[in-house]
C-alpha cells in the first residue's frame, strides 16, 4: 500500500490533530528537501516495521513528514516544490492582498487576478486526486480555461466599482470578498471537474482498488471547495475589518502609509492560521458509506465502508 495512504487511514484524527499535523507539513523547510532524502524516507517507511503509530523512533516521524509533504498519495509521485502544501501561504498570502488592494491602473487590475488564480489552479490540478486516467494536453486545455474564466469573474467586483462608481462603503469593502471566496471554491469545482465526471479510486482499509466512483469524486471536490471558500473569505474579510477600524485611529491620520503594511501584515497573519484550519476541515483520506456509492462498486464488495483520496 502507498505509505500516504497508509498513514491518512490508519490516523483516525479529531480537526485539532489534524491541525496539529498540517503546521509540521506546512513548514517552508519542507520544499527544500532533497531528492535524495525523499527516496531514502520512502525506503523506510515502506518497510513494515516503520508503523503509523511509532512515535519514539525520531527517524520514522522525520520520514512521514518528508513523505507526506512531497509525494503525491495517489501515484507515489514527487510534486513539484512550487506546489507542495508548503508553498500555499507563501505564494498566496501576498496575491490575496494585491488583488484586493484598490488601483487604477488596468494592469495593475489584472495582473493580481491573473496570478491569483493561474497558480491556484495549478495547485488544484497537481494536488487534486490523480487517480483517475487524464492526458497532459487535457490538465493543461482545462487549466488554461479554468484561469481565464475565473480570473475574468475576479475582475467584476473591480470592472463594477469603475463603471458604476460604487459609494456604498459596505458594497464597496464586502463584494470583492464575497467574490473572491466564491469564485475560489469554483476554482476548485472547475479545475478538479474531471473527477465527478470519470470517478475517483475508492479503496478498502487495506489499500486495495475496488473500483471507480463519481460520487466519491463529487464528495471530494464539494469538500475541498467548501474549505477553500472558508479560507480565502476569512483571511480577506478579516484584514477588511480590521482596515477599517484602524483607519479611526489617530495613528493612520499621522500616518496613512501604515495601512497597506497593516493589511499585508493581518493578511499573512490570517492566512498562516487559516491555511492549517482549511486543509484540515476534513479528512485527507475520506470515508464513505459503501451503500452511498454506485451499484456496480456495492457489488464488488462486502465493506460497509470504502476509502478515497480527497487532494488538497
Amino acid at each position: 500500500m502507498e505509505p500516504n495512504v497508509r498513514f491518512w487511514i490508519a490516523e483516525r484524527q479529531s480537526f485539532m490533530q489534524r491541525f496539529l499535523q498540517w503546521t509540521e507539513l506546512l513548514d517552508p523547510t519542507n520544499l527544500v528537501i532533497s531528492l535524495e532524502k525523499i527516496e531514502k524516507s520512502r525506503q523506510l517507511l515502506l518497510n513494515e516495521d516503520a508503523s503509523v503509530h511509532d512515535s519514539e523512533d525520531q527517524r520514522i516521524q522525520e520520514a512521514w513528514k518528508r513523505s507526506l509533504s512531497a509525494v503525491h498519495p495517489d501515484n507515489g509521485k514527487l510534486i513539484p516544490a512550487p506546489f507542495r502544501p508548503a508553498a500555499f501561504l507563501p505564494f498566496m498570502a501576498p496575491m490575496v492582498f494585491l488583488s484586493l488592494v484598490s488601483v487604477k491602473s488596468l494592469k495593475s487590475l489584472i495582473l493580481p487576478q491573473l496570478s491569483l488564480y493561474t497558480y491556484s489552479t495549478a495547485f488544484n490540478i497537481i494536488n487534486g486526486n490523480a487517480s483517475y486516467s487524464r492526458g497532459p494536453y487535457e490538465s493543461l486545455l482545462l487549466g488554461a480555461g479554468v484561469t481565464a474564466s475565473t480570473t475574468f469573474l475576479g475582475l467584476l467586483p473591480r470592472l463594477l466599482q469603475i463603471k458604476f462608481a460604487l459609494k456604498n462603503m459596505l458594497i464597496r469593502t464586502s463584494l470583492p470578498v464575497v467574490i473572491l471566496a466564491q469564485v475560489s471554491g469554483m476554482n476548485v469545482v472547475a479545475s478538479r471537474s474531471f473527477e465527478p465526471m470519470r470517478g475517483i479510486e475508492v479503496m478498502d482499509k487495506e489499500g486495495n482498488a475496488i473500483g471507480y466512483s463519481r460520487r466519491a469524486g463529487t464528495k471530494a471536490v464539494k469538500d475541498t471547495a467548501t474549505s477553500r471558500v472558508m479560507l480565502f473569505g476569512t483571511s480577506a474579510l478579516i484584514p477588511e475589518v480590521f482596515s477599517h477600524f484602524y483607519k479611526r485611529t489617530q495613528l493612520f491620520m499621522r500616518f496613512p502609509q501604515s495601512l497597506w503594511t497593516l493589511k499585508l501584515s493581518c493578511t499573512i497573519l490570517i492566512m498562516g492560521l487559516m491555511v492549517p484550519a482549511s486543509f484540515s476541515m476534513f479528512p485527507q483520506i475520506g470515508r464513505i458509506p459503501c451503500s452511498k456509492l454506485e451499484e456496480e462498486i456495492q457489488s464488488a464488495t462486502e465493506e460497509t465502508e470504502l476509502f478515497y483520496n480527497r487532494g488538497v
